[in-house]
């Protein structure tokens, strides 16, 4: 139940998806210790894959910054207590030439 605690910092994503996002980052934290940060994203990051296709990054910590490129749609910044999860499907490079729109954002944690 620790995902009723999320706080959603920025966010592109569908509802359904951001639910899955916390779902799976609370049920992460019942598995692993809060200070396991590389495990807690190894598993949001596996899920993801499996549910909504290859390529999303997941980075987990408690003081980070980033600056990223990610397909629309698909990205989701929150807070769950001190730690921060930042999800996002990435794309190497712009892809204009797949019809595919890209988006940038910075956070920092």
């Amino acid at each position: 139940m620790l995902e009723s605690q999320a706080i959603i910092g920025e966010t592109d994503m569908l509802q359904t998806m951001q639910q899955d996002a916390l779902r799976l980052a609370g049920k992460a934290l019942d598995e692993f210790d809060v200070t396991d940060s590389t495990e807690i994203a190894c598993f949001i990051k596996k899920e993801f894959d499996k549910s909504y296709g290859p390529g999303w990054q997941c980075i987990v910590g408690t003081d980070f910054g980033s600056f990223v490129t990610h397909h629309c749609g698909c990205f989701i910044y929150f807070n769950i207590g001190s730690l921060a999860i930042l999800l996002f499907r990435g794309a190497a490079a712009p892809e204009a030439d797949t019809g595919l729109l890209v988006a940038t954002e910075a956070v920092k944690a």
